[in-house]
């Protein structure tokens, strides 16, 4: 007979699950970043929030987590997984090109940090030991957290994305020397020894680690995969993905090394192979839900009530550690020729405290260096400038924008070298929609003006021969200088949806009856934009489904005749459902626009 099921263990299994499934979506739909809804959660369902109720809320203990380390170790397989991702995502040719960084701006950083916050400690009245300890757990900064945002916005690999994950890199590699530098401080406090000997015994097994992780995992990795995939089995595949994994973070922890070391190096080796693909869609979604339970783990260490008594200490000691640490980050990273734009992003985002802050904090408290009055203080300030991160990173991109400098324009690129042709078609936007537009009214010989924001596609288009012109047309002083007053029609063909809302509008208020055609993203978007102002407003999705439509149909048999008339019939429709979703817009039929242009009476037919 089977053992009766409790239900409290499966608790916190549960309140992860729900919080990725329903928690996380609602805060993607108010743009709120995930990492922050996995920590505000964290703070929620953790001990000083729904936790703190259980006395006057009993119901409270099936949606609260009392004791994070029941989620401990799952949490830390989601720092495992995400450092084997960015090793699929690295390689060891793009390794050695960060070894400066790694090797110098790294070391740097967490020296200065260490000896400026260690300092401030000291003249706190702390002890030396216990300044040094909290100094060094300060200077950490969040691999998990800053990856993620990095990787999420597509910024690993911009300088400031390279920069900052090679001082992680380097902060995760020296950890292993800052705990046994604790534990020699430990015993020199309390002993007066100095277990020197274990120190460069575990470095050496520390480096025999990595070299073996590294050479079973050149001659092994090929041929187990290989062999794993001629069985074309997927449950397989995924359980060779584990195991190397689990396998590699296994080995570093054993020679005293992180297990996300050990990981990161798995994937560097997977990441010369040809499976690194395959893998890497097979270990994303694992990634992304262990990450998640890491960032719960960090929130249920926020006791915001500490936070209420001393508002003032807590958050003055947050924003000094942001910004001693960006500003060492800054004045590094400018020394090493790296942009003023890229330092600063990177400044703020390794500003804040890291998980590994936790860990060294943890080993000082078991050796009873700090007091816990005093690691509750650091704890906390790490937590708070952890969750602080994805805001940090807005931050940054904001005021990097500001401190790139601007691009020089060619003087030919200006508008105001444009001749100025009347009864042309004007183009905003010349990407490969723009510029399909323009091979098409070139066939015709309907003259146009393209504008694009990009000086470097400008540049090429006019090597080309066309006629390109840099320049905003959001702007309505450069709506004028591109002759949007006599302009027979202005094709909107940007990207970005709203780029294309702010030309439409512009260009509906610098001429109201100017015919536009705008791109649409899909349905909803192209009702909004009827709603600017635009005569036409073509949805993308739409009429890729249709063309695929079209393009099925006569491939199994369909006669052309009928196909051609069906889609038609159906773009209609779903042009009159469009318009039905912008009733107040004033729209003109196609096909009256079409019977007009026929007869000579529209403005597009106009010579």
């Amino acid at each position: 007979m089977a053992a009766p099921i409790d239900p409290n263990d499966f608790k916190e299994a549960l309140i992860v699950l729900a919080t990725a499934s329903v928690v996380i979506p609602v805060f993607h739909r108010l743009r709120v970043s995930p990492l922050l809804g996995f920590l505000l959660v964290g703070m929620a369902v953790g001990p000083y929030g729904l936790g703190a109720l259980l006395r006057d809320v009993p119901w409270a203990q099936y949606v609260s987590i009392t004791d994070k380390e029941r989620i401990a170790l799952v949490a830390e397989m989601g720092v495992v997984f995400l450092l084997f991702m960015i090793g699929l995502e690295l390689s060891f040719e793009r390794l050695r090109a960060l070894r400066r960084y790694v090797l110098g701006l790294g070391p740097a950083q967490l020296a200065l940090s260490a000896l400026g916050i260690g300092a401030a400690a000291w003249a706190t009245g702390l002890s030396p030991t216990a300044a040094i300890i909290i100094g060094l757990a300060l200077a950490m900064s969040s691999t998990a957290v800053v990856v993620q945002v990095l990787a999420d916005e597509k910024r690993l690999v911009t300088p400031s994305g390279r920069a900052s994950f090679a001082v992680l890199l380097f902060q995760d590699i020296a950890v292993v020397p800052v705990l046994f530098a604790i534990t020699v401080l430990s015993a020199r406090a309390t002993q007066g020894a100095s277990p020197l000997g274990d120190f460069a015994w575990a470095l050496g097994s520390a480096a025999f680690a990595v070299g073996g992780i590294l050479i079973l995992g050149r001659a092994l990795l090929r041929p187990m995969f290989r062999a794993v995939a001629r069985t074309n089995s997927p449950e397989l595949f995924l359980a060779a993905c584990l195991l190397v994994v689990l396998g590699s973070g296994l080995a570093a922890a054993v020679a005293g090394l992180s297990m996300a070391i050990g990981a990161l190096l798995a994937g560097l080796l997977l990441a010369e192979t040809e499976y690194r693909r395959q893998v890497e869609v097979l270990i994303e979604p694992f990634k992304g839900l262990l990450l998640g339970v890491f960032l719960i783990s960090i929130g249920m260490s926020i006791a915001i009530q500490k936070v209420f008594e001393s508002p003032l200490l807590i958050l003055s000691l947050c924003a000094g550690l942001i910004l001693f640490k960006a500003a060492i980050v800054f004045g590094l990273a400018r020394a090493m020729k790296i942009a003023p734009a890229a330092a600063l992003e990177s400044g703020l985002l390794l500003g804040p405290g890291g998980e590994f802050g936790f860990v060294i904090l943890g080993v000082a408290a078991s050796a009873q260096i700090l007091t816990g009055a005093q690691s509750d203080v650091v704890l906390l300030v790490i937590a708070l400038t952890m969750a602080s991160i994805p805001l940090m990173s807005n931050a940054g991109g904001i005021l990097a924008r500001r401190l790139r400098p601007k691009a020089v324009i060619d003087p030919d690129m200006q508008i105001e070298r444009a001749d100025r042709q009347a009864g042309r078609v004007v183009i905003a936007g010349f990407g490969r929609v723009g510029r399909l537009v323009a091979d098409m009214l070139d066939q015709h010989q309907v003259p146009y003006l393209a504008v694009d924001m990009d000086p470097d596609v400008v540049a090429q288009a006019r090597d080309q021969g066309r006629r390109v012109y840099y320049g905003d047309m959001t702007r309505p002083d450069f709506l004028a200088k591109a002759g949007l007053e006599d302009a027979r029609a202005l094709v909107v063909s940007m990207d970005s949806p709203v780029r294309v809302d702010e030309v439409v509008k512009a260009a509906k208020t610098a001429r109201e009856d100017l015919l536009i055609v705008a791109r649409a993203r899909d349905a909803l978007h192209a009702a909004r934009l009827y709603r600017l102002g635009a005569t036409d407003a073509v949805p993308e999705t739409i009429e890729a489904s249709l063309l695929l439509s079209e393009a099925v149909l006569v491939d199994i048999g369909v006669p052309m005749g009928p196909v051609i008339a069906s889609i038609h019939e159906k773009r209609d429709q779903l042009r009159g459902e469009i318009q039905n979703m912008a009733p107040e817009a004033k729209i003109r039929s196609r096909s009256k626009r079409v019977r007009d242009a026929a007869l000579g009476t529209d403005d597009l037919g106009a010579a």
